[in-house]
């Protein structure tokens, strides 16, 4: 047999599918360091039969797999084959049919490797026999490794033999012999085991024969034993009758203490069934007065809640009323000054004006005054400023009194429309027929419902004199605050004409001291 080509598709660092023609002759391959030159000695030596990872440098049989690169994904399955040319039919007779034989392996990651010669599945025994007898296989000498010819050099007397006798050609027939010894060994331990066996049964067939003796045996008892308990039901059949007959006796004297028991019972039914028709009419009665009950005590809670909520509306409303009016006297008192402030300011402008024509003499005692102005001038706009916002707080919270107001007003028709709703179902119960202590309850809970309901009355109208009074003193408010700005525009007027006049009498005599006045509203 000789070697023609291998084929690696996925083995190590060959992702796709490379082929190599073996010639005759001397075929090289040659490379750089790292190319793949071991990888297809071991491709050769992996279809072979080598079943350790170990010699194919690996950590286990799948790292042979191509685990991927960069530019490549990894791959799940690795496949050689190696193709040889049989046309001397030196093979085994299972594979001499065949001129060209294509042996292959194939791994798949996590399942293992199957073996295939021209396409059928073999064993990898088959596979290291075929180049066994080639005189070359896995783990030949003839495949030649790194170091190898030192080991051989140094190699003992047993390890030459082996060598000498692959050169030799009779490596597979020791291969043969060696595995029809292990076929002899096992024969002879499948006789020892036959002759245990043959023991065993022996020991088994006087066993048997015991229990042959046992069940004739007891088939003879079992017919006793059958026979016996026939003579025991028979007796017991005829003791049953008797029974069934005392049985049958009694069965009409209780059937007769029945039908009397039963009619009882009708009668009794039937004067039930009369007291059960009268008893719905009076459930009903009571249901209805329990009713109008629940409803007059669920009312009564409702008001006294609403009266409690009414009371602590009015409460805080007086108090934000007495609030209001010292608001608004305070808010009086600052109006009344600025009217004092402006008045001056008057005075002094008056002054100023009658004292033109001696502008020269009075103008350094003019600017005293008219820095005293300012400065009155600027009080002034912040009382008007604190009367604006009083005016605003006083405006929100007129607002909130109307919310209020309104609140109450709607509280007040709710108590109303209650009111008349009790007032119908006391006239109801007092027409109808129920029980007096029950109309006696719904009536203290109806006049404890109508005083609640004038005291809420009293409490709206409470709410709406609070509120009258509050726009009346928001209307007193914003007079005196439109008088203070009416006065504030006029002092301003007044202020920017004296600067005026000032400028232009002072233009002739020195640099004017105040360049420009500006009021700030």
């Amino acid at each position: 047999m000789k070697f023609q080509k291998l084929r690696i598709v996925g083995f190590k660092s060959f992702c796709e599918s490379t082929e190599f023609v073996i010639e005759s002759g001397l075929t090289g391959v040659v490379g750089p360091n790292g190319c793949g030159k071991s990888n297809l000695v071991e491709a050769m030596r992996w279809v072979m039969g080598e079943n350790s990872y170990k010699n194919m440098r690996a950590s286990g049989m799948d790292d042979v797999i191509f685990s991927g690169s960069g530019n490549r994904p990894s791959r799940n399955t690795a496949e050689v084959a190696l193709v040889l040319d049989n046309s001397s039919r030196t093979a085994p007779a299972a594979f001499n049919d065949s001129e060209i034989l294509e042996v292959s392996r194939r791994i798949e990651r996590e399942s293992g490797s199957t073996y295939r010669v021209n396409g059928r599945e073999v064993r990898a025994r088959d596979v290291q026999l075929l180049f066994a007898d080639a005189s070359t296989g896995s783990r030949s000498p003839s495949m030649v490794r790194q170091g190898q010819i030192g080991e051989i050099i140094s190699a003992k007397p047993q390890q030459r033999r082996r060598i000498l006798e692959e050169a030799a050609g009779v490596a597979g027939l020791h291969s043969r012999r060696h595995e029809a010894e292990l076929r002899l060994k096992g024969a002879e331990e499948n006789l020892q085991r036959l002759e245990d066996v043959l023991k065993q049964v022996d020991s088994q067939v006087d066993g048997l024969k015991r229990q042959a003796r046992q069940a004739s045996r007891y088939k003879t008892l079992a017919a006793d034993i059958r026979r016996n308990e026939a003579l025991l039901l028979h007796l017991g059949y005829r003791g049953v009758a008797d029974d069934l007959v005392a049985a049958e006796a009694q069965l009409a004297s209780e059937t007769r203490d029945v039908q009397e028991r039963t009619q009882a019972q009708a009668e009794a039914a039937r004067l039930q069934a009369l007291a059960a028709h009268s008893l719905p009419s009076l459930r009903e009665d009571e249901a209805k007065a329990g009713a109008i009950l629940q409803r007059l005590v669920v009312a009564r809670e409702q008001l006294d809640v609403e009266e409690r909520r009414a009371g602590e509306r009015a409460a805080e409303l007086e108090r934000r009323l007495v609030q209001l009016a010292r608001d608004l006297a305070r808010e009086k008192s600052l109006i009344e000054d600025a009217a004092q402030v402006l008045g001056r300011l008057d005075t002094e402008a008056d002054e100023l004006e009658a004292a033109g024509d001696n502008a020269a003499d009075a103008e350094y005692a003019a600017k005293e005054k008219l820095a005293d102005a300012e400065g009155r001038l600027q009080e002034a706009e912040a009382a008007l400023n604190v009367a604006q916002a009083t005016l605003s707080d006083i405006n929100a919270r007129r607002a909130a009194l109307e919310r209020g107001l309104k609140d109450e007003t709607e509280r007040y028709e709710r108590f109303d429309a209650e009111w008349r709703k009790i007032s119908t179902e006391l006239h109801a119960l007092r027409e109808g027929e129920g029980a007096d202590d029950d109309m006696l309850a719904a009536a203290e809970a109806l006049a404890e419902a109508q005083m609640s309901l004038e005291m809420a009355e009293e409490s709206v109208l409470a709410a709406e004199d609070h509120h009258t009074a509050s726009r009346e003193a928001e209307s007193a408010t914003r007079i005196p605050l439109l008088d203070a700005e009416r006065k504030a525009q006029r002092l301003e007027t007044e202020v920017r004409t004296l600067s005026k006049l000032l400028d232009s009498a002072a233009s002739d005599l020195w640099p004017p001291v105040v360049d420009e006045i500006s009021v700030e509203k």
